[in-house]
């Protein structure tokens, strides 16, 4: 009784913890950076660039940072994958996608930094992108005659829808909304207060009252749909830190090496994180010892597979194409780790 006391205390001190240190200027910002993304930037003008007829340059383009639009987890990303790829978007840029959707999310990326720091945030970043390219290439290049003769009719429907206002004030618009979220994260009040003033002007001047309503009832979508699973995320990470012995994690994923590159990012491939979760997971386990090598290893390729996740892509793209695809990520996610456990030492 007395240890699941503990436990308890354990995992309320780490919601403590987080919600005096991270809600307010780090995660409110940056929900209604995704409610804007997803109000005002098109996905279908986004989902149109997949198809077979598209450039490659700008399909795989798109799909690498379609992430950033769309917000999505390893599951919710999965019915949006089967719909492009039934419809007849090409194997690479579907597959970029399918891994981009959730390894980008920008949520999870402001997350990274502020918690794990600007390094490894930055490095989830650029890794992200290159991984959804890179394994997009390779599986087009491996399955390139299964692939002839996709008809892509489907993706003429999808147009992007008009836009409402010029495209140097949506810039100016979202810059301001990034500057505000670094601004604060980074605890820089009076730059904070001047970039607030600048957002109501240009909300006054730019913005109907249905659009404001709009980017609102987005981002308070998203706040129901991510903050009750990160909660319970950060009091997981508070359990785990008072009951996985710190032995166990030097022993198996302490260091910088292949072995425990491989080792994080082989689990992380078969856990199921929702969305921002894995931020304080890898954050009690980084507390415990582990290395920031195989912590980078864990965050490329926990996010993007699960094992739902699999079996699912398996029933939309088969058995061979699965296994080559989770295989890419677990592979480049235990180099990248690698790579970056022995530059950051």
């Amino acid at each position: 009784m007395e240890l699941f006391i503990d436990l308890l205390q354990s995992g309320r001190d780490a919601l403590v913890e987080y919600l005096s240190g991270h809600v307010l200027t780090c995660l409110v910002p940056a929900f209604f950076v995704a409610g804007a993304i997803a109000v005002f930037v098109s996905q279908a003008g986004v989902l149109k660039y997949f198809g077979p007829q598209a450039k490659r340059l700008v399909s795989y383009s798109v799909a690498s940072v379609s992430g950033a639009v769309l917000a999505v987890c390893s599951c919710t990303v999965l019915p949006l994958f089967g719909g492009i790829y039934k419809r007849g978007a090409g194997l690479g840029p579907a597959v970029a996608f399918l891994y981009s959707g959730p390894a980008i999310n920008v949520l999870a990326i402001v997350y990274s930094a502020r918690l794990l720091g600007y390094d490894m945030g930055a490095a989830r970043a650029v890794g992200a992108v290159v991984f959804s390219v890179v394994i997009g290439l390779i599986m087009a290049s491996i399955y390139r005659k299964g692939e002839t003769g996709k008809d892509g009719q489907a993706f003429a429907m999808l147009a992007a829808e008009p836009e409402c206002r010029n495209a140097w004030q949506q810039v100016i618009f979202f810059v301001t909304l990034v500057g505000i979220l670094v601004a604060a994260a980074s605890k820089v009040w009076t730059a904070t207060g001047v970039l607030l003033a600048v957002l109501a002007i240009i909300l006054w001047r730019w913005f109907s009252r249905g659009e404001l309503a709009a980017w609102m009832k987005e981002t308070l979508h998203f706040v129901r749909l991510i903050l009750p699973w990160l909660l319970v995320g950060v009091f997981a990470a508070g359990i785990i830190r008072y009951a996985v012995p710190e032995s166990v994690v030097t022993d198996y994923v302490g260091g910088n090496g292949i072995l425990a590159s491989f080792i994080a990012s082989f689990l992380g491939a078969l856990m199921y994180f929702a969305t921002l979760t894995e931020v304080p997971v890898v954050k009690a386990f980084l507390d415990l010892g582990m290395g920031r090598g195989p912590a980078l290893a864990l965050l490329l390729a926990g996010p993007a597979l699960s094992l739902p996740n699999m079996l699912v892509i398996r029933s939309v793209m088969g058995t061979s194409k699965t296994v080559t695809y989770v295989a890419l990520v677990v592979v480049m996610a235990t180099v990248s780790g690698y790579v970056f456990g022995v530059v950051s030492q």
